[in-house]
């Protein structure tokens, strides 16, 4: 071939690139399931625990032994709850392998793990429930396969709140959070050493994550909020001790609310004090006894709250609600019970993916699901004996576009 037939041949070719350009390196490139950090809250209350044995569960089982004791409100209401692999306890590390397993061939491959430091009725303080993560999670062969956090679990326990039928009327407080600086230098200590080093340990640019439900407790816990900032940069400082550049700090509150002026003023003054780096609802949504209402309002509330404050927001999107079993007085009203179905939590799960989607410039595509197995609460993905696989199922077809 003649150079000049090359050089028209490559002219047509460039003028066709013009028309048709390849994307440049900023391009928009459609993600793979695996691309996004599923993450399923863990509640470790089903095994023997010391000082919940001693409080709280005397059979042996934690609770599992209220769980069973869940009986029927009202026509229709699905208690007591029946796991598909039964009453296994979550410290078992064959228990929990098959939970990995589990997770991730449905798609879920983090774990955030309920965390506790209580100070007890007996004057002591120190960890609670956390058998479940030491033994079980990281017992278990494949646990390096996934990747977990802790959230500290630092909310109030009145006496009856978690065995009723022990304590029947007795709302007196037995597990206090609120913990001053000699116990927090332990907390820190413990978490850095234990965890934050574990290759599978959930980072955000190189920053242990460390999630937080109650920001007022913890502020309560000491003398000042100055006390309680400084107790944070005494956190950080530690971290960076331990070679990390810094400390992620994630706010995880319970229900979710709409921001108004006087919620978003303390909100941003929290934030601001602890030096809070993002927030991720533990059940966002408030409650509704329709489950499509109940998602709406947390895609609302999502969007508000994205809205009032600088810091990025991770979408969370509840399986169900159904606490009854830990309280004589509820019933039909209190209960999730309308179109509460699989393919209603993949549509809305399909949007919480579509929010981490939209935010893909400003933080990572983290999606939270309350929860992995809140049997208590009504609000779990592993399988039962009523929908089988079926909200896993529905994380599956989400993240493989069926629902896109």
């Amino acid at each position: 071939m003649k150079i000049t037939h090359i050089f028209r041949a490559s002219a047509i070719l460039l003028a066709i690139l013009c028309l048709f350009p390849a994307p440049c390196d900023g391009a928009r490139k459609k993600r793979k399931a695996n691309d996004y950090r599923v993450c399923a809250y863990v509640w470790p209350s089903c095994h023997d625990d010391s000082l919940a044995h001693r409080w709280l569960w005397e059979d042996g089982e934690g609770e599992w032994e209220v769980i069973k004791k869940g009986n029927p409100r009202f026509e229709g209401h699905y208690q007591p709850k029946q796991p598909l692999w039964g009453y296994e306890l979550d410290d078992d590390p064959q228990v929990v392998e098959k939970w990995i397993q589990t997770a991730l061939k449905y798609g879920v491959n983090t774990f955030i793990y309920d965390w506790y430091w209580y100070k007890d009725p007996d004057g002591g303080s120190g960890p609670y429930l956390e058998d479940a993560l030491d033994k079980g999670f990281l017992g278990a062969p494949s646990n390096r396969k996934m990747g977990f956090y802790l959230m500290y679990a630092n909310h109030t326990v009145a006496h009856n709140y978690w065995n009723y039928h022990k304590w029947g009327k007795d709302q007196s407080l037995l597990f206090d959070p609120r913990i001053g600086m000699e116990d927090w230098k332990k907390v820190v200590e413990r978490v850095i050493n234990q965890y934050f080093h574990l290759p599978n340990y959930v980072k955000i640019d190189g920053c242990p994550v460390f999630a937080m439900f109650n920001a007022e407790l913890f502020i309560q816990g000491f003398s000042s909020p100055e006390e309680a900032a400084q107790a944070m940069d005494y956190f950080r400082a530690e971290v960076r001790k331990a070679g990390f550049p810094g400390l992620h700090l994630q706010l995880t509150p319970g229900g979710g609310s709409d921001p108004n002026p006087q919620s978003s003023e303390r909100m941003k003054y929290n934030i601001g004090l602890l030096g809070i780096n993002s927030i991720a609802f533990y059940n966002m949504g408030g409650f509704d006894c329709d489950y499509i209402t109940h998602n709406e309002n947390a895609v609302r509330m999502r969007n508000n709250t994205d809205a009032a404050y600088e810091i990025p927001l991770f979408p969370t999107v509840s399986v169900g609600w159904d606490d009854t079993p830990r309280f004589p007085a509820k019933g039909a009203k209190d209960v999730t019970r309308f179109h509460q179905t699989p393919q209603v939590f993949a549509t809305y799960l399909k949007v919480a993916k579509d929010y981490a989607d939209a935010h893909r410039d400003s933080q990572p595509p983290f999606i939270m699901i309350n929860a992995w197995n809140e049997w208590v609460e009504g609000s779990y993905l592993l399988p039962d004996r009523l929908n089988g696989f079926g909200y896993l199922e529905a994380v599956r077809d989400v993240l493989n576009g069926k629902y896109d």
